[in-house]
């Protein structure tokens, strides 16, 4: 007799917690279900404007006036920006973006992309690949648009190599409280994983939900990321071999697989997750 039953899935029985909210947090909730998983999506940063709006707006007028040969752009929040405030990005400007979810963001807001660093998707690995991909032109006017709490290295790099920079804070990064089930949950270990996709995140996950079990296994996007979690004194179990969304859903499937089954918890999980609601970022 055939046996039919259906192969599991590799991360049933998990509940994952989700940091952000909005398409990208939809989006990964989605992935995370098709592996068997049970996301659990508690927005804990959102996106505020600059504190100085008209540096920026002046930054943009220069933009579309031609007078700057690159712009850089760190993330696709910074395009959320760009097209709120209907930037207007001449042919003349060619635009770097430091990894592919940021030049699919680009793209898909209708922006042109020049490059974008093939192995390392940062602003260590755009700078490791600049001059190459310049051929080694300068000085360049360069704009470099970023988050208030960013740190300064791509800025810094591109003045050292001896380019003209001139750094734009975009928006603003700041915390969302979860909901008080979500913190007695991570307590509780009745949540299997907690995705960590930026250094405003891991602060956030240790404010809030700090000291995680030992038992929670807790995953960074990248390796600046997961430097950035272990300043705030938040461990890291796993880094992703890629900076995307989809790389880190791996590095926690790779990580279930190796462990026993967390079937135990389901039943008891189950009920929780009727009081969640996705958040917004």
């Amino acid at each position: 007799m055939t046996n039919t039953s259906p192969i599991p899935k590799p991360l049933a029985g998990w509940r994952v917690l989700v940091p952000r909210g909005g398409p990208w947090g939809d989006s990964v909730a989605a992935d995370l279900r098709a592996k068997g998983a049970s996301p659990v999506v508690a927005a804990m940063i959102n996106f505020a404007p600059t504190a100085d709006a008209p540096a920026l707006e002046t930054a943009l007028a220069r933009l579309a006036n031609g007078e700057f040969d690159w712009m850089t752009v760190t993330s696709a929040t910074t395009v959320d920006v760009l097209s709120a405030q209907r930037a207007e990005v001449p042919p003349t400007t060619r635009v770097a973006a430091v990894g592919e979810t940021t030049a699919a963001a680009l793209a898909a807001a209708g922006y042109h992309v020049d490059l974008v660093p093939s192995e390392d998707n940062s602003a260590r690995g755009l700078l490791a690949e600049w001059e190459a991909a310049t051929q080694g032109a300068f000085p360049l006017r360069i704009l470099t648009l970023r988050s208030e709490i960013a740190k300064p290295l791509l800025t810094e790099g591109l003045r050292r190599i001896g380019h003209e920079v001139e750094s734009v804070v975009a928006y603003r990064t700041v915390g969302v409280a979860v909901p008080e089930n979500v913190v007695s949950d991570v307590r509780d270990g009745l949540v299997h994983a907690i995705l960590v996709t930026s250094g405003s995140v891991a602060e956030q996950v240790q404010q809030q939900l700090g000291p995680v079990p030992e038992s929670t296994l807790i995953a960074a996007i990248g390796p600046q990321t997961a430097r950035d979690a272990r300043s705030f004194g938040l461990r890291v179990d796993v880094v992703a071999a890629e900076r995307t969304a989809a790389s880190l859903i791996d590095a926690v499937v790779q990580v279930a697989q190796s462990r026993r089954p967390v079937d135990e918890y389901a039943d008891r999980a189950d009920d929780r997750d009727a009081g969640y609601q996705p958040g917004n970022s």
